[in-house]
């Protein structure tokens, strides 16, 4: 083996590593936007745990956030939320931030 070898080996983990990571931070960072919007919807506990996991599989539909944003948004309308895109962004936003925290303080 040589060093080069080596090397590719270990910026191929570091690649694993890092997307894995920043699988599990967007996973997270759903969960704690569906228990945002399931708080501005009055949900119940239960209910709120559903909705939370319903985000998080709305994000495998297309590639972004704009499939959890479309669904974040035509719930919280439904449910007769009065809310914005801006907002909706704006908590994604606040929810990525807290996601990443949490999982710093995890490792």
């Amino acid at each position: 083996m040589t060093t080069f070898d080596d090397r590719e080996r270990a910026f191929e983990a570091k690649f694993a590593r890092d997307e894995d990571m920043a699988f599990r931070i967007t996973a997270r960072r759903n969960r704690l936007l569906g228990q945002w919007a399931a708080a501005k919807m009055n949900l119940t506990a239960e209910e709120t745990d559903a909705y939370a996991k319903a985000v998080v599989q709305a994000d495998f539909e297309e590639a972004g956030d704009e499939d959890v944003i479309r669904k974040l948004l035509g719930d919280l309308t439904a449910a007769g939320v009065d809310i914005d895109e801006a907002t909706v962004r704006q908590a994604l936003q606040e929810q990525a931030v807290e996601a990443r925290r949490q999982m710093i303080e995890a490792t």
